[in-house]
């Protein structure tokens, strides 16, 4: 019965769509993704809070799925709590936008953002959880050299924002 329904599925989809979306060639990597590989290796960040805390943690970043997306494994200690987040990262060229998804140890709900770059600095802005349910968010990165970036997250509540953390990474030597 299941295999039915799967092929019943793939069938719909085909008479809906599927012959246009099958004619669309798929996405390579290209000069942006480029951009994301230099980036692989292990960062050591510095993170310092609205609250004027600091915390350390490390970044592991690599491409993965043939080249199309940069992974991010975060580590660190949050208050005396073990945290880990994960990223991807991608340009897509169909919209020419950047697209970042975060998950971690303290959320059961993904953070997405979409947004545009402009030399070394990329402002994105998106919506993942917050304090009340879900909050929206603006972040700025910029890749300051090839071994130093900082990236800053906002919230963004009724139009005014309020920084929440600045992150320091500094690439370790090889």
């Amino acid at each position: 019965m299941k295999r039915i329904c799967t092929v019943l599925m793939f069938g719909v989809l085909y008479l809906l769509g599927g012959q246009s979306v099958s004619a669309q060639e798929p996405q390579t990597p290209g000069p942006e993704q480029a951009e994301l590989k230099a980036l692989e290796g292990t960062w050591d960040a510095v993170m310092k809070m609205a609250d004027g805390s600091e915390m350390k943690g490390v970044a592991e970043y690599k491409m993965i799925c043939e080249g199309m997306w940069l992974q991010s494994d975060f580590q660190s200690d949050f208050g005396g709590m073990k945290f880990h987040g994960r990223g991807l990262d991608s340009y897509d060229s169909a919209t020419k936008k950047w697209n970042s998804i975060w998950v971690d140890s303290m959320n059961g709900s993904p953070m997405t953002l979409t947004g545009t770059k402009d030399g070394k600095k990329m402002v994105m802005t998106g919506e993942g959880p917050g304090p009340n349910g879900v909050a929206k968010y603006k972040t700025i990165s910029v890749n300051e050299s090839a071994d130093k970036m900082t990236f800053q997250m906002f919230m963004v509540t009724d139009g005014s924002e309020a920084e929440l953390m600045k992150v320091t990474y500094t690439r370790r030597k090889k």
